[in-house]
């Protein structure tokens, strides 16, 4: 049995188990079997290779930003419109095949933009090279999730996007759990909380022992500072998650009537576009672009020589998400020397 039957049989498990606090301990040790495989199945991804084109891409700018989405919602228009790159486009789905790169200049900062091709249902599985797609996702700054106004009412494109990206270890929009995990050499399992936890089931204590045990870890410290999940508990042991604000831009409003566009633009996280094609103007993009200045949380810091003004051109840019915003990652943006400099003086 393959690793993808593996992991089929076992989702088919957790649907039949009744969700309740007798059965959390169960359903705790099912999902940890669940993340060993799905993260097996990446690593075999990744060791297989394969023929044809790469995605990979070299960073470039201040931060990048990755377009996901189905095939045909807009994202080779919205890259070509948003900056100098013309990515191709047409009627037909499955235009763009590979990554397509471009540059967006906003506030003095360099974006790198990245056209990917378009996904489908089960591509965390490798339906249409789809873990390829999401590996480049993965080394984004941000995520640009492109839907269709017309087409999302019925077809659930969202949601079946949020839990492909789930699937392969993106956390779209959440903060990494409050939990201090350690393993130790021998001492067994300590386990202890700051807060009272009701989402571990009737036994906190037997439902962290178990997934412990799944993954064969026997001596190790565990300390929960929030009350969090089962899932939460995994993916601190699996330690590869990654967290990463997402921006839902819902595209071609000016097909859709007002009342939806209204409905959509109000969701969290969410705002409303339309491209520009024709005698049409483009729609919505100055606030498409702050709200993606808004979410990378990136801080620009202009230098300036001894005794001249200075020039508000090319700042050192830092980011919360990337080295942190600190005078010392300011240093090391300019020069790596700062890294083993030594600062003299009555004011050091």
């Amino acid at each position: 049995m393959g690793i993808v039957d593996r992991i089929k049989e076992i989702e088919d498990e957790m649907k039949r188990t009744q969700i309740n606090k007798a059965t959390e301990g169960h359903l705790g040790r099912l999902k940890a079997k669940l993340a060993k495989l799905r993260t097996e199945l990446l690593e075999e991804g990744k060791s297989s290779g394969g023929g044809g084109e790469g995605f990979d891409v070299a960073k470039s700018g201040d931060g990048r930003v990755a377009l996901i989405g189905f095939p045909s919602v807009g994202k080779s228009t919205m890259l070509s419109q948003l900056t100098e790159t013309q990515s191709e486009t047409n009627a037909v789905e499955f235009t763009t095949l590979t990554c397509i790169p471009g540059n967006l200049l906003y506030n003095d900062v360099r974006i790198q933009l990245l056209d990917l091709p378009g996904i489908i249902e089960g591509a965390a599985h490798g339906r249409g090279r789809g873990r390829e797609v999401i590996a480049v996702a993965k080394s984004a700054d941000m995520i640009l999730m492109v839907l269709d106004a017309g087409r999302e009412a019925g077809n659930r494109h969202r949601e079946i996007l949020e839990n492909e990206l789930e699937t392969v270890g993106l956390r779209l929009n959440r903060q990494p759990p409050d939990i201090y995990f350690r393993k130790k050499n021998g001492g067994g399992i300590t386990f202890n909380s700051t807060i009272r936890l009701t989402k571990l089931g009737d036994d906190p204590y037997q439902t962290v022992y178990k997934i412990l045990h799944e993954y064969k870890i026997h001596n190790c410290e565990v300390l929960f500072r929030e009350d969090c999940t089962t899932d939460d508990l995994i993916d601190v042991i699996e330690g590869n998650r990654k967290y990463v604000k997402c921006l839902y831009v819902y595209n071609k409003i000016d097909v859709v009537s007002i009342e939806d566009v209204d409905r959509l633009a109000r969701m969290p996280n969410s705002t409303v576009i339309a491209c520009a094609h024709g005698d049409r103007p483009a729609l919505n993009f100055d606030t498409l672009l702050a709200k993606m200045w808004d979410y990378m949380g990136l801080t620009r810091v202009y230098t300036k020589r001894r005794g001249e003004a200075p020039q508000f051109e090319e700042p050192v840019v830092l980011g919360s998400e990337r080295k942190g915003v600190s005078v010392q990652s300011a240093c090391l943006s300019v020069r790596s020397c700062f890294a083993v400099a030594l600062t003299l003086g009555i004011l050091a």
